[in-house]
């Protein structure tokens, strides 16, 4: 009699015992499932979030618009020699509608292709006369400008790559100038730039981030209050200038 009760208490402590284990397990699992979902929520707001910025900054008005707006084209032509930049610091001066007077400096060193290639245009009077022809309001501050067309689609007779000196956290300080290109070709740049006149997160793409060629060091304040403070066309948060934008005059030395 005592063996058997002896026997059915350990049965009754072992039922308990696993009962036990598997109010842990599943108390365990529930939590390893609901942490699972928290992560999966986070990295889908993220990812909406993310898409939600890169969809505003590479569609304007009516077709989508990408930020380096540079055709898609193929070309024979031949971007300048990257040694063209010296790899030093080039100071420069560029005049926006007769009145506005900006002053900036480009980094041949971070960035010796692409200051290679505005050195040159500059000098051979290709940005003389052409329009700034995307202001973005909302998300994205930049006044895009340098297309020969002047709607998004030129540019010079070649595009060139690779991406230099981009930020490592997406972040475009204010003052910031930067090479346009189309959206995930790191090879499109050719003469569209874009002026950053508050600080701008632009996420990278499938290509990276956008070449960061040099800065103004005065005068935003004048094109803020010339050009920018006048919003786009429409009031739109991305469009062309409410104030028709022109560079009359720019220089390079």
């Amino acid at each position: 009699m005592a063996a058997s009760a002896n026997n059915r208490e350990a049965q009754e402590r072992l039922r308990k015992y696993q009962a036990r284990q598997t109010v842990h397990e599943t108390r365990v699992a529930r939590r390893k499932r609901d942490n699972l979902v928290a992560v999966i929520a986070l990295v889908v707001v993220g990812a909406l979030a993310t898409t939600a910025q890169v969809v505003y900054f590479t569609s304007g008005p009516g077709a989508p618009e990408p930020v380096a707006s540079a055709s898609p084209e193929p070309t024979s032509a031949t971007p300048p020699d990257p040694a063209l930049s010296e790899f030093r610091t080039w100071t420069g001066a560029m005049t926006i509608n007769d009145s506005i007077e900006l002053e900036y400096e480009l980094d041949g060193l971070a960035a010796p292709q692409a200051v290679a290639s505005f050195v040159s245009l500059v000098q051979s009077g290709f940005y003389d006369g052409l329009t700034c022809h995307r202001l973005t309001t909302q998300g994205i501050f930049v006044l895009q400008c340098g297309d020969p067309n002047g709607d998004g689609t030129g540019g010079p007779d070649y595009r060139f790559g690779p991406i230099e000196n981009p930020p490592l956290d997406d972040v475009y300080a204010t003052g910031v100038i930067a090479m346009a290109r189309q959206s995930g070709d790191g090879s499109s740049m050719g003469s569209q730039f874009f002026i950053v006149y508050d600080d701008s997160t632009i996420p990278s793409d499938a290509a990276g981030g956008y070449t960061i060629l040099g800065r103004v060091t005065s005068g935003l304040e004048s094109l803020i209050e010339g050009v920018i403070s006048a919003g786009a066309a429409d009031g739109a948060p991305d469009g062309a200038p409410a104030v028709a934008t022109t560079i009359t005059g720019i220089t390079i030395q």
